[in-house]
């Protein structure tokens, strides 16, 4: 596993620092850029905990850190931000053959791909569960305690991976989230794609049926804006909703009246879910 990386950028931010680096990735087999916010407790030596975001479709590790306004309120709170890429990136890495936005480069879907061409550098699960943690949590002032938290594709990622590992994060938040991405047009061209066509494979990183199946209860927030023209086709929150209630699995499930699906809608309500993260990664 890569045990290094390069700082590319570093700027002061409400008393600490934004900062971008650049590593080789082994389980994605290129080399990759994230971004950190580390608040004024870690800049001085006591390391913190962290949340880690995951964006979605098209995005890299530089929208959330421009957009979403959250580093004043991780401040505050002493929580570092951990805010990776969303799929591997570099002229080897193979793309969708038409450039499309929901496929190839910016839309990794946080799977371990099992086709060819994509299973050589398409992890992205294991790189945000495994390899990105183990570097930061080596290289800089970040303790082992977890929280995670995405938008729409990244949504998906973020609630998936923490139903499937248990004990590992604090709690989960998503923004938007692709609740049940085998059955929505997103999810099912990424998975065919990534994943194959044994459907069965599918449900493995599909949130709505890791709770069917019982998955372990773990805190969990979700924010869904009622503007966002992206609700009933692609991520279904409803469905999210019936199966917690069928498995008995405690969630606050929240719709925003005239929300949408931007950064704005991030911006608006990202401090009531560090405030809720921070509940839970201090307790």
């Amino acid at each position: 596993m890569s045990t290094s990386f390069v700082l590319k950028s570093s700027v002061r931010c409400f008393g600490g620092q934004q900062n971008q680096y650049e590593h080789y990735s082994d389980t994605l087999n290129c080399t990759m850029q994230f971004s950190v916010y580390l608040p004024p407790q870690s800049c001085v030596g006591t390391p913190v905990p962290a949340v880690y975001w995951l964006s979605g479709l098209t995005c890299n590790d530089q929208n959330f850190t421009t957009k979403a306004g959250a580093q004043r309120v991780a401040a505050e709170l002493g929580i570092a931000l951990i805010i990776p890429d969303t799929s591997p990136r570099g002229d080897q890495v193979p793309d969708d053959a038409e450039g499309a936005y929901d496929f190839g480069l910016g839309a990794g879907f946080y799977v371990n791909a099992t086709e060819a061409p994509w299973s050589e550098h398409y992890r992205m699960y294991d790189y945000i569960v495994a390899e990105l943690p183990a570097l930061v949590e080596k290289e800089l002032p970040v303790t082992q305690v977890r929280s995670i938290s995405g938008h729409s594709m990244g949504g998906h990622g973020a609630i998936m991976i923490a139903l499937r590992n248990a004990g590992r994060y604090q709690s989960v938040s998503a923004f938007s989230p692709i609740v049940n991405p085998s059955d929505c047009p997103w999810g099912q061209k990424a998975f065919s794609g990534y994943l194959g066509s044994h459907v069965e494979s599918w449900k493995d990183y599909d949130s709505v049926e890791l709770i069917r199946h019982g998955a372990a209860q773990i805190p969990l927030l979700v924010d869904q804006g009622l503007s966002d023209t992206f609700l009933s086709e692609q991520l279904k929150t409803s469905v999210l909703e019936t199966v917690c209630q069928e498995m008995n699995f405690e969630a606050a499930i929240r719709y925003q009246d005239g929300y949408d699906h931007s950064y704005y809608f991030i911006a608006s309500f990202i401090e009531e879910h560090l405030r809720f993260h921070a509940q839970h990664l201090f307790d």
